[in-house]
């Protein structure tokens, strides 16, 4: 196993998510099978229960582990920018590939295992220290989840990128950064691990300064760490280096983030990373170098095609945690997918659910009519998840104005739960219709609380992961039946490989004959089944299903007993669809995930041609650029 260890000094938030998940890209163009792991230094056992306005957005994975972003989400939120925005890593986005909770060590995770192997005697009475036994554990993790198969070919990584959390010199992070020098011990000789660490390089009054770099490598050396490679974060190419131009990267501001792996790239980083790894060796089949051939050149193709795109996409999101972008930035990377996929510029408009209420009107009208001006003004109005009543009332009054005036629409989770309210306040004549997230005093609870859920434990608790999700007989007019089903058409009945889809056929039904016997009557063809990801405490009632249903609203997808409502969607209009899932977890630059990628075709006024394109050059059946697939 090889390991690529990629860390930051100077300051938190400058890029080490980006460069290592552009690592993994290149490695992966090489035919070389990748895998990662992400360090993160707090306390908390995982993500689930961080607040999004402090943290930003969590993320989940198949297995239902709740995330860090790092280990989810793509790269930055719109762009790498001199004033240090916010950066998020996505390896499962750029490496294809898909991890579990075990790809994620926090120190609370690490602790928890420790104090409970001691309280099993594990340690035979020895006093427990950081050093050995926590350094020990963080080791034996990142050794064991490595040759943990991540992809189609289920066979071990050949490379294991690890991002480690934090800044080096934090308190917090002294355990692991340990940790990650006696790992570099044992993985033995200089090409079975290369360590890259990434700085900042400010400019002031129109001069790259290289201290805080020299200083920021004193640190890390200090630690005993010794990196092969420095990653220098500018805001411009990178002039005259301090030290040799054979390890130095420079990751420049670019006018998008999709451009990063194309920029190591030029700078020689494949060679490099070669070298030092003795890459060859390892003897990547030449069905893995084709396909990691066919991914670049799909890469490579989908950034320069951005910059001759000149038709926008306007789109409202209509969202509650408005302080912090990072809380919505799945969302956004899936809408930025799906428009590439469409050959349009992504114009997005945020909008704070409460500016929409009347009660803002009455405060500040400004603010009121200003939210509202955006709403009329965009093609399409999308609506995120979220937790609590806050914002609810604006939310709703959006989803009825795309109701009423034929704008697209949709809802993922709580945005299906709000369309369901408005539907049934204001078709099926329930004034009262509401949430138990928001009243469980009222008599009219279109939306409750799963049964099968805790109400006093919160952590982990949720529906939570990858789920089935069954589209129902006579829903073959459904417009998201239809981008689903045209990939479907591509797995023959296969279990789900790509972008969560598959086939398959339910058990035959027996029927009875004229003389009284028994009959095996033959199955109907194969009902299309989606596997998506899932994140939530509340559900459609089932007892409303029947009287929303006789009004006009279809739920076109429910799960595999027939019982959880999970797509909603109204025939005749442009595009009104409501998900129970989170289909942004599943987005893939090059393979766009279909509720995104057919709410903005509906807004773009393409949705026909998508629907329609047997082999699009933007992953709409799994296949990559011109064809290509990938």
């Amino acid at each position: 196993m090889k390991y690529v260890l990629v860390s930051g000094g100077g300051m938190s938030g400058i890029g080490k998510g980006i460069i290592a998940s552009s690592t993994g890209l290149l490695l992966k163009t090489m035919g070389i099978k990748v895998t990662a792991i992400k360090i993160d230094p707090y306390l908390n056992i995982d993500a689930g229960l961080m607040n999004p306005l402090e943290h930003g957005e969590v993320f989940v994975l198949d297995d239902g582990g709740e995330v860090d972003l790092d280990l989810g989400m793509l790269l930055l939120v719109y762009q790498m920018r001199s004033d240090l925005t916010r950066t998020r890593g996505n390896y499962e986005r750029y490496l294809q590939i898909s991890l579990s909770r075990e790809n994620n060590i926090t120190t609370g995770k690490i602790y928890n295992h420790v104090i409970e192997c001691e309280r099993k005697g594990v340690y035979a009475g020895y006093t427990v220290q950081v050093v050995p036994h926590i350094t020990n554990a963080v080791q034996d993790w990142c050794e064991r989840v490595a040759r943990i198969p991540v992809d189609d070919t289920k066979e071990e990584p050949d490379v294991c990128i690890i991002e480690l959390g934090g800044t080096v010199g934090d308190i917090e992070s002294a355990p692991f950064i340990e940790s990650m020098r006696q790992l570099r011990m044992r993985a033995g000789s200089r090409e079975n691990f290369l360590h890259i660490h990434v700085t900042y390089v400010p400019v002031i009054h129109g001069e790259q300064k290289t201290k805080p770099t020299q200083q920021a490598i004193r640190d890390v050396r200090k630690e005993g760490l010794f990196p092969d490679l420095i990653a220098c974060r500018c805001e411009n190419e990178l002039e005259d280096a301090t030290v040799e131009k054979s390890q130095v990267v420079a990751v420049h501001d670019v006018s998008s983030t999709y451009h990063v792996p194309v920029v190591l790239e030029s700078q020689g980083m494949l060679r490099t990373l070669e070298d030092i790894l003795r890459l060859k060796e390892l003897g990547p089949s030449p069905s893995l170098r084709e396909k990691g051939r066919q991914t670049w050149h799909a890469w490579k193709a989908l950034t320069t095609s951005q910059e001759h795109v000149h038709e926008s996409v306007s789109i409202a999101l209509v969202g509650k945690y408005m302080k912090q972008p990072d809380s919505y930035l799945s969302v956004v990377k899936s809408l930025e997918h799906a428009a590439m996929a469409c050959s349009r510029k992504l114009n997005l408009i945020m909008i704070d659910a409460e500016h929409l209420e009347l009660a803002t009107e009455k405060q500040n009208a400004e603010e009121y009519h200003k939210a509202w001006h955006k709403i009329c003004t965009a093609q399409g109005i999308l609506v995120p998840g979220g937790f609590a009543e806050r914002g609810t009332n604006g939310m709703i009054a959006a989803a009825k104005f795309a109701r009423t005036t034929s704008k697209p629409y949709l809802g993922i989770c709580l945005g299906m739960q709000i369309a369901v309210i408005e539907y049934a306040r204001n078709v099926c004549n329930i004034p009262g219709a509401t949430s138990e997230e928001f009243n469980e005093h009222t008599s009219d609870l279109v939306v409750i609380f799963m049964p099968e859920i805790d109400r006093t434990t919160l952590g982990g608790t949720m529906r939570l992961g990858l789920r089935p999700t069954l589209f129902q007989p006579h829903s073959e007019w459904s417009k998201l039946r239809a981008l689903y089903g045209e990939e479907a058409q591509l797995t023959n009945g296969t279990p789900p490989k790509t972008n969560g889809v598959a086939t398959h056929s339910p058990p035959p039904k027996n029927s009875n004959t004229a003389n009284g016997a028994t009959s095996e009557t033959p199955p109907d063809a194969s009902p299309l089944v989606i596997q998506e990801r899932h994140r939530h405490r509340y559900e459609v009632n089932p007892a409303y299903v029947d009287i929303l249903a006789s009004n006009g609203m279809s739920f076109v997808g429910k799960d595999d007993l027939g019982e959880r409502m999970e797509i909603m969607e109204l025939e005749g209009h442009p595009w009104y669809v409501g998900v129970q899932y989170h289909p942004e977890y599943l987005s893939r630059v090059v393979r766009p995930s279909k509720p995104y990628l057919g709410f903005v075709a509906a807004a773009s006024g393409c949705l026909e041609e998508i629907i329609g394109r047997a082999n699009g050059p933007w992953g709409v059946n799994g296949y990559g650029v011109d064809g290509v697939s990938i």
